[in-house]
């Protein structure tokens, strides 16, 4: 089930009366406020004024529910915290069961809710500005492509071209014909068929794509790479991206490469 599934799922979910305890909670190292683990003071104020509100609406089944729950949630987020990122996200009931958790890489401002319902609104959020997308990095060499959600790498491939060419590479080194500026007409007409075998390289891996988006659930594309061969990419995709980013992040670690898709 893609991100956006889970989401349309816990909007609607409900229960009969207050059941769903869900937690946002800032785990990020990098954030001043969170240092020397000030996440487990949030955690265990904004789970305490939750049970002290119920404490004192006496209703015997929503405690008995709510601290089943706390008492969950607690052990997950305590057990996982070692794989922390920038925070967790935590959708909990027991009847009719519920339990859906999120570490996820991007900012989250902390709240805690105990409703009749999963409150999503802040999880709605996140992924619309990071949402299920594929970013395609072509270069002369080989595509590379990332499927992402939430500021998550979820997948990474990479797919190389093979030039048809038997002089791309010489055995002793030196610089190949194929190569602009050596060879005079003769590298015009290897980069003539260079050209063409890329073309027709980007071509099949555009079809590739294109069933990626609909697998996949993409809502978004992005294209990122020097000018000529991006726009020669996008040339081959029917679904036109949403943006073309004239940068060589080829080998650039994913992380980054978000940073320059999402929040440039």
């Amino acid at each position: 089930m893609s991100l956006s599934e889970e989401l349309k799922s816990l909007k609607e979910y409900k229960c009969n009366s207050r059941c769903v305890l869900s937690v946002y909670l800032n785990t990020n190292p990098a954030d001043p406020e969170q240092q020397n683990g000030a996440w487990r003071i949030h955690l265990k104020n904004g789970l305490k004024r939750l049970a002290e509100y119920l404490e004192a609406s006496q209703d015997q089944n929503e405690i008995k529910a709510f601290k089943k729950l706390k008492d969950k949630v607690t052990k997950e987020i305590e057990g996982n915290q070692n794989d922390f990122n920038k925070g967790v996200v935590i959708f909990a009931s027991e009847d009719p069961e519920l339990w859906s958790v999120h570490y996820v890489q991007v900012q989250v401002k902390t709240s805690f809710h105990w409703e009749d319902h999963a409150v999503t609104e802040e999880m709605e959020y996140m992924l619309k500005a990071y949402p299920e997308a594929g970013i395609i990095l072509p270069s002369l060499g080989e595509v590379r492509i990332l499927d992402t959600a939430m500021g998550f790498i979820n997948d990474e491939m990479t797919y190389e071209f093979d030039s048809g060419l038997q002089v791309w590479k010489e055995a002793n080194g030196a610089r190949s014909s194929v190569q602009r500026g050596s060879g005079g007409g003769q590298s015009d007409e290897f980069d003539d068929r260079l050209r063409e075998n890329l073309e027709r390289f980007y071509k099949e891996l555009g079809a590739t794509v294109e069933k990626m988006r609909k697998d996949r659930n993409w809502k978004e594309i992005y294209v990122v790479g020097e000018a000529e061969l991006a726009n020669s990419f996008t040339k081959a995709l029917r679904t036109k991206p949403n943006n073309s980013i004239y940068k060589n992040l080829i080998n650039v670690q994913p992380e980054k490469v978000l940073h320059q898709v999402f929040e440039k």
